[in-house]
């Protein structure tokens, strides 16, 4: 393979489709696979391949060369078959295994087969609508492993001309400036003299408690 990433996406139901999509859109190439033959056929000239056969099928698996790919995004509905493909993709040394789980009791065992990365769409989506809905100042959530986040929220109006220093959000919330947007331009690991501006968009890592208290001061 190239040096660009090459991605294969099994099941393209919602999930899986807009998963493909927006990684050919980003300019990667993209495997899609599905054994529904109409779905194949709606999306092949959106992806760069498509093929249609069962995740179960090791065979097939080889034949599509899922071994050479570096991520496989793994979305089937059918928890025989996700979990299959799990440990299939896991035995062809796949170095990202990403899948959607159904429930907790799924992402625990595709973890124990392999995968590498597990994602709740609908909760994720349901925690990111939520956090709109309770923060004017929100703009995007990010869930990470465990009870970690990171929040992206616009400057709220005390911080203005105040120092990161001075702002001193780890003593009060316990929550950390990881990077600040700026006239558009991300500055990572912010300088601790820098002074909040109007119009800056900050983001900040911390507990999903510690967040919320941040959340409750604005």
């Amino acid at each position: 393979m190239g040096e660009k990433k090459q991605f294969a996406v099994l099941g393209l139901g919602r999930f899986g489709v807009s998963a493909a999509l927006t990684l050919e859109e980003m300019g990667y190439e993209v495997l899609g696979v599905d054994m529904d033959a109409g779905r194949l056929a709606e999306y092949a000239d959106a992806l760069s391949q498509v093929v249609a056969f069962d995740m179960r099928d090791a065979r097939a698996m080889d034949q599509a060369g899922i071994g050479e790919f570096d991520t496989v995004i793994i979305s089937s509905k059918n928890l025989e078959a996700n979990l299959m493909a799990v440990m299939l993709c896991k035995e062809r040394n796949v170095p990202e295994i990403v899948v959607k789980a159904i429930d907790e009791r799924h992402a625990e065992m595709a973890r124990r087969l392999g995968a590498t990365k597990v994602v709740f769409s609908e909760r994720d989506m349901a925690r990111r609508t939520v956090m709109h809905l309770v923060s004017d100042n929100a703009v995007d959530y990010i869930d990470l492993a465990g009870s970690i986040k990171i929040i992206n929220v616009d400057v709220p109006q005390y911080l203005l001309g105040k120092s990161l220093i001075e702002a001193d959000l780890r003593g009060r919330f316990n929550v950390s400036v990881i990077a600040i947007r700026h006239g558009g331009e991300p500055q990572v690991n912010p300088d601790p003299n820098y002074r909040f501006a109007p119009g800056d968009d900050i983001f900040l890592i911390g507990t999903e408690g510690a967040l919320a208290e941040f959340e409750r001061s604005l």
